[in-house]
């Protein structure tokens, strides 16, 4: 602001200046023109020779600048000198105003030409009248400092408006300041400060930036505790099983001890797997931009990376694309995972034939697993997307995470989990995605 308030000072002084030099330049030219004219027009003729009887009231114009000399000539049609100064010299053209100087000192000249047509004179009379400017400067440099006066107040009052402007704008931001300042590390509640409407979108952003923030801490605070409780006991029960194993000297206890510890082994394989993964998608939820995807190649990808080592794996998985593009704005890594836990499930929980499909459900797609069993009990669909709750198929051999996965993937996606029985039998569980705005257009 006080740049801008400078150089707009500096180009109104200029101007000031300007005008001030061309108010008194007009202002003393008319004295000049005016006693020109009177001389010009107190011309008379005798015996065809030019009489000159220069008027007193010439000269008053003259003398409202006290302190300036002036010079005048007057020439007939044949260019001599009839009457003036002798340093005055007839100028080229019809008239106009020139500057020169005089004894040394600039000076302001008009020249006036009088038309004369009579038996004994024929031609044009000359007159050349003269001033030097130290009243012309005066009157400049007191217009100029009339001026900038005038400017200073307004400036003066202009900046203290400028200050309380700025002031009050930046108010907010002060109150945001102290709203951030007196937080604790750990609070990252959104942002409840009033503010006005140019620097709300601000606050939103904000606010939707602390969310990120907030939900990445969750994630970590999440996966901390999920880990701590949850792979402490499979751990405890590992190396007691291997302790028993190592002190066993029956060869058939010890080996049902280290097909135990097998067993145990994978389980806590797959529970880190799912703790990993759960964390992994709500990660890429605030992190990862989507991009159209076609869902046939997801549950291509997912049937041929599935884990075919798992209990029931040896089981026909089989596939139903169609053969029209599938496509929705998506993460292609995370709907992979969530395929690959609806694969896991159906081959641990469901009967066969399993079948993984994707397909137009009208207003969005669906991508899921069909099987042929009875599923999960109705009661217990509303907790199915639920971290480790007790009716979503927790047990020794399994940590409710895979349903879990899936409904935090379809989420992220703008979608849902969903559970169905169709009416030509079986369970279907399956995200449905809405379809790519392109295609809708």
């Amino acid at each position: 602001m006080a740049l801008v308030l400078a150089i707009g000072g500096v180009a109104v002084s200029l101007a000031a200046y300007a005008y001030g030099r061309s108010a008194a330049q007009q202002s003393y030219d008319r004295l000049l023109v005016g006693a020109a004219s009177q001389i010009a027009g107190s011309l008379r003729l005798r015996d065809g020779e030019v009489i000159v009887d220069i008027p007193i009231s010439a000269f008053e114009l003259l003398s409202l600048a006290p302190r300036d000399r002036v010079v005048y000539a007057v020439f007939d049609n044949q260019g001599r000198r009839v009457t003036g100064y002798d340093t005055v010299a007839l100028p080229e053209g019809d008239g106009g105003f020139f500057t020169d100087s005089f004894a040394g000192e600039p000076a302001r000249y008009v020249h006036v030409r009088r038309q004369i047509a009579e038996r004994s004179f024929l031609g044009a009379v000359d007159v050349v009248v003269g001033q030097t400017t130290e009243a012309r400067q005066e009157l400049a440099q007191q217009i100029t400092r009339n001026a900038l006066l005038a400017l200073a107040l307004v400036g003066l009052v202009i900046s203290g408006l400028a200050v309380l402007a700025v002031r009050s704008a930046l108010r907010p931001l002060r109150r945001l300041e102290r709203d951030f300042a007196a937080r604790s590390v750990r609070d990252l509640t959104p942002v409840d400060v009033e503010v006005p409407q140019e620097i709300a979108s601000l606050v939103a952003a904000l606010n939707r930036f602390i969310g990120r923030i907030d939900r990445q801490v969750r994630v970590m605070r999440t996966l901390i505790a999920d880990a701590s409780h949850q792979l402490r006991t499979p751990i405890a029960a590992l190396r007691a099983q291997a302790e028993l194993a190592r002190e066993a000297t029956d060869a058939e206890e010890q080996l049902r001890l280290v097909t135990k510890i097998h067993d145990r082994s994978r389980n806590l394989s797959r529970l880190t797997d799912q703790l990993l993964n759960h964390a992994m998608i709500i990660h890429r939820a605030d992190s990862v931009e989507l991009a159209p995807v076609d869902l046939r190649a997801v549950a291509s990808d997912a049937v041929s990376q599935f884990d075919q080592t798992l209990s029931g794996a040896e089981q026909v998985v089989r596939i139903d694309l169609p053969e029209a593009p599938m496509r929705c704005d998506g993460d292609a890594l995370s709907l992979v995972e969530a395929c690959k836990n609806l694969i896991t499930n159906a081959v641990s929980y469901g009967k066969p034939p399993i079948t993984v499909f994707v397909r137009d459900d009208g207003p969005a797609l669906g991508l899921g697993v069909r099987d042929r069993g009875d599923g999960m009990a109705e009661e217990m669909w509303a907790d199915a997307g639920s971290r480790f709750a007790k009716r979503s198929g927790v047990s020794s051999t399994s940590a409710g995470l895979g349903l879990s996965i899936v409904s935090a993937v379809a989420q992220a996606h703008g979608g849902r989990l969903t559970l169905r029985r169709p009416d030509s039998g079986g369970f279907e569980v399956f995200v449905a995605l809405p379809k790519l705005r392109e295609a809708e257009a």
